[in-house]
């Protein structure tokens, strides 16, 4: 699978894009990547349970590169709850390790595909309409936060997502700001990335019929392209990001997710 001009401008785009939704929402740019990667991937001759599995993982490894851009840009604002981030990180490590390592092997990608189109619009409609939380109602204690870690870093695993379309929605369920909870989701976007792309790493070297330039389940061309755009852009999204108000931001956030589902729901169900 060569790197031909076509592909190059189509990968610079989707780190362009996908950086600045990461910047903008904290979703670590997956739900925009994994249809992509899917899209591509598929067009240049990978089966499609193969496409929809190294879309997830290729696009997992891009948010360890992208999450450090983005959540520098919040942190310099005062925004990350880093007292949340140590809390959940534990849980989120095995969580995301049990998926990647185990889960996401045994799964067919039509499978995990509908699985993403069904999970990723059900958090798009919770946060569409913006229900309040009770006023009392704060972060569960430790034992708690490490149970929804645990919950994160597994259903991040089994989509390639850094956790946001999760962690955003637990977040301001809990009385976090928007943006802080927006915020917090690209801090925790680190630490789900960089345990689930060890796990694909392993988990895909005995996989056939990958192409070249393949790290297990990660293709390295796709990722050097894309992390290396969006990591320029995620600071720009940030930066917008607390310039607009609460409910308009989450109206962005579950309109993208919306159409994002309903293409992974279609590919799933076509490739049963």
């Amino acid at each position: 699978m060569a790197l031909d001009p076509l592909l190059l401008l189509e990968l610079i785009g989707l780190g362009v894009m996908s950086g600045f939704l990461a910047g903008l929402l904290g979703i670590g740019g997956g739900m925009v990547m994994v249809p992509f990667l899917t899209i591509i991937m598929s067009t240049r001759g990978s089966p499609p349970d193969l496409a929809v599995k190294m879309a997830i993982a290729t696009s997992m490894a891009t948010i360890v590169f992208t999450s450090i851009a983005s959540v520098r840009a919040h942190h310099r604002r005062g925004a990350v709850r880093w007292d949340i981030v140590r809390s959940l990180a534990p849980g989120i490590v095995l969580g995301s390790l049990i998926s990647s390592l185990g889960l996401f092997v045994l799964l067919k990608g039509s499978y995990l595909a509908i699985f993403f189109g069904l999970f990723v619009g059900f958090s798009a409609t919770q946060m569409f309409l913006d229900k309040k939380p009770k006023p009392s109602r704060q972060m569960p204690q430790a034992g708690g936060q490490w149970l929804a870690g645990g919950v994160i870093g597994l259903l991040s695993g089994l989509v390639g997502a850094g956790g946001g379309f999760i962690s955003v929605p637990f977040m301001a369920w809990c009385n976090v700001a928007m943006h802080n909870a927006v915020a917090t989701s690209a801090a925790l976007g680190f630490p789900i990335a960089l345990a689930n792309a060890t796990g694909y790493v392993f988990a895909g070297m005995s996989a056939q019929d990958l192409p070249a330039g393949s790290f297990g389940y990660i293709w390295l061309p796709a990722l050097a392209v894309i992390a290396g755009c969006s990591v320029f852009v995620a600071p720009v999204g940030a930066r917008i990001a607390h310039r607009l108000p609460v409910k308009q931001l989450k109206r962005i956030f579950a309109s993208v997710l919306y159409l994002l589902a309903s293409y992974m729901l279609w590919k799933g169900v076509s490739s049963l």
